[in-house]
């Protein structure tokens, strides 16, 4: 039965009587600011700080219980959640190795699929029965014989890593700790792995220290972490990370060196099994992205951005001895990623914010392309030169995914699994893509998920979803809590906004440092075009997004109050003057700028959600969620923003704090968690926007 049926006749919730929080004297001058901070104290990690968290919970916990239609909309989810998922696929000969979920597991588990059917190689239940350790980056031997790993524990990005061994299944006894942002590079002979970690943090400090000073190893298989060898660290540049690799026929070591969070990159060469010094084969000026995605004797292929916004691969020497050359020139469509399959490059460009591959010789002739199901996204794309075959997952709005191999010599494709969602009907939806005005003039395109047949009365409820950093775009993709809001009679909006990655580096760089109010700016513009074009009004208009998502929520519910019925920022990036103070923190600096400089100050405390906060303002109804285990963006940027809120609010709309318990931000999250996430999202809309 479909949730519109069931929830047609809901009451709304009750308001919500939330406990006070305390206020503290504190006011810093910043560049000449007086700059109050009156909720200082909740950045701590203290009993009160316990204590206000749980009182937020029961307060929130009450308020969502009381909306008569929640017991429905789990039963509902329930249902909806449990379909097959697969991730992460990876080719070594006839093997394919992925991480999956039959459909009732908390966590993906690794898995190997050949002939014999799929095995499993390893399940975080068997080492946590509670469902918060989950798998994040796997990386398969070059014979396919071992699998190195990562888990985390309770949402944390530090990470540990393991090895399995795949003719047995057995872990081997290998254990990495301290690991955090890395990947993970087999040495060609396969006896051990490179990858990169910081100092074990100060006892107690795990979740708020900085990340500082990432270093490179090399880990043999069968030695203890103590006896890791030291590949690469520089002990004058705190904030570079290093991504390190070995090209596939074993000749040159490469590190790709990156400043923060930036995706501009320098490159170091040596020959593989030297001991000497790395050399720049791309300077450090940190002036472009040079990202290696292929090799071929003395030549590399790197995706770049340089000379090119929306990208193009370029060969050069690894003795650098003749400059970058094109190999595939710019188009019209932004290279997004590219690998090599054979003697084949495998490149994905985004068309209009959604996926398409495309092949070409070595030489940048061109091959042909990957024939997709449909309107949606690549995930998971790799390939070597070894071998043909390349293996992806394609995802879209309405499809929840496909498990695809694809051999490049012979053109074939194999769709070796299709995930079907238990009682959904996409075909009762459509996909459109519509064009809206921001403020200056910019005309953003926008994603629109609707059911067939829907007409502008102005009485749609619609879930507005954005991001708008970091040169993230966001494409089509599944979602079984989006696909409840469509059976509630909802509709799903995605804009594709400046600072985004959907049309290459001259978008992002319009959205970030002194150009990020034009994000707020183009998510807004996409929901005056929904109200103005008569398809919804404030009152049934509801804005979510996560991370620097979260900012972007927090700041248009604090610009535009007016505009919103309901506002749902996650894991929130909320006091744009302490960012940079805790964790990983200080990488943002090259999207956002640095409050320590007087001109980032100026526009950062302009648009500061949590220090534009007005006294007597009327509100949104407002859930802020976090988590206890964020330490990507720490939770206090959430409670100071929610305390600020229901302290503020001039009106009768309830603000709310959702708080998760041994939860992080956002990855390894476990299905049961998210799924109860997504009923209180559900609950909290029907109880706001009046479905």
């Amino acid at each position: 039965m479909r949730l519109l049926i069931i929830l047609g006749l809901s009451a709304c919730a009750t308001s919500a009587r939330l406990p006070e929080t305390r206020k503290v004297d504190v006011v810093e001058t910043q560049h000449g600011v007086p700059v109050a901070d009156p909720y200082r104290w909740l950045e701590s990690d203290t009993p009160e700080v316990a204590s206000w968290v749980a009182a937020q919970n029961d307060a929130t916990r009450d308020w969502l219980d009381s909306v008569e239609a929640r017991p429905k909309i789990r039963e509902r989810l329930v249902q909806l959640w449990d379909y097959e998922r697969i991730a992460s696929p990876v080719v070594r000969g006839p093997r394919v190795f992925h991480l999956h979920n039959p459909g009732t597991l908390n966590q993906l588990r690794l898995v190997v699929r050949d002939g014999a059917g799929v095995r499993t190689l390893f399940d975080p239940a068997a080492e946590d029965a509670s469902g918060t350790t989950a798998i994040g980056d796997h990386s398969p031997d070059g014979a396919g014989r071992r699998v190195a790993f990562t888990l985390s524990s309770g949402g944390s990005d530090w990470v540990t890593v393991r090895v399995v061994n795949v003719e047995t299944g057995a872990l081997e006894p290998d254990r990495l700790e301290w690991v955090k942002f890395t990947g993970l590079a087999w040495a060609p002979d396969d006896s051990g792995f490179f990858y990169s970690r910081y100092d074990a943090p100060p006892p107690g400090e795990a979740l708020t220290a900085k990340n500082e000073f990432q270093k490179v190893y090399f880990h043999r298989l069968g030695e203890t972490q103590a006896r890791d060898t030291l590949v690469y660290e520089r002990k004058d540049q705190p904030e570079w990370s290093f991504g390190g690799d070995v090209t596939h026929d074993g000749r040159w070591q490469v590190l790709v060196v990156y400043r923060g969070a930036d995706r501009k990159n320098g490159v170091l060469v040596r020959e593989y099994g030297s001991t000497g010094p790395f050399r720049e084969l791309i300077g450090m000026d940190f002036a472009a992205s040079w990202e290696p995605v292929a090799s071929d004797g003395n030549t590399l292929y790197v995706r770049t951005d340089s000379e090119a916004p929306l990208g193009r691969i370029a060969a050069l020497p690894f003795d650098g001895s003749a400059p970058p050359r094109t190999i595939v020139p710019e188009s019209s469509a932004s290279l997004d990623t590219a690998t090599q399959a054979g003697n084949l490059l495998v490149v994905t460009v985004l068309e209009d914010a959604s996926s398409a591959v495309r092949l070409y010789g070595l030489d940048g002739s061109p091959k042909g392309s990957v024939p997709l199901p449909g309107l949606g996204t690549v995930f998971g794309l790799g390939g070597r030169p070894s071998d043909p075959s390349i293996a992806f997952v394609f995802s879209g709005f309405l499809d929840p995914g496909k498990l695809i191999r694809h051999d490049t010599s012979t053109g074939i494709s194999t769709t070796l699994a299709s995930a079907e969602v238990p009682g959904f009907q996409p075909d009762r939806y459509r996909v459109e893509r519509v064009l809206t005005t921001s403020r200056d003039g910019t005309r953003v395109p926008m994603f629109f998920v609707l059911r067939r047949g829907a007409r502008p009365d102005g009485e749609l409820p619609v879930y507005l979803y954005g991001y708008g950093g970091f040169n993230i775009s966001l494409t089509p993709w599944f979602s079984p809590g989006i696909a409840a809001f469509l059976e509630l009679g909802g509709a799903y909006a995605v804009p594709n906004l400046r600072g985004g990655g959907e049309f290459g580096e001259a978008w992002h760089r319009a959205g970030m440092l002194h150009n990020k109010q034009n994000v707020f700016d183009d998510f807004i513009g996409a929901a005056e075009w929904l109200i103005r074009e008569g398809w919804t009004r404030p009152g049934r208009l509801a804005i979510a997004g996560g991370s620097n998502g979260g900012l972007l929520v927090g700041a248009a519910l604090v610009q535009r109050p007016e505009l919103f019925g309901a506002a749902l920022p996650a894991v929130g990036v909320l006091d744009m003057l302490r960012f940079h103070k805790f964790t990983i923190g200080w990488a943002w600096e090259v999207e956002y700028g640095s409050p320590d400089d007087p001109e980032h100050f100026r526009t950062l405390h302009g648009y500061s959600p949590y220090h534009n906060v007005k006294d007597g303002a009327r509100y949104p109804a407002t859930m802020v969620l976090t988590a206890d285990h964020d330490d990507r963006v720490v939770p206090a940027h959430s409670f100071k923003f929610a305390a600020r809120l229901q302290a503020a609010q001039g009106g009768d709309a309830p603000i709310l704090a959702r708080i998760d318990t041994r939860a992080g931000h956002g990855a390894g999250k476990s299905a049961s968690k998210l799924r109860e996430e997504w009923v209180d999202r559900l609950a909290f809309l029907v109880g706001t926007l009046g479905l």
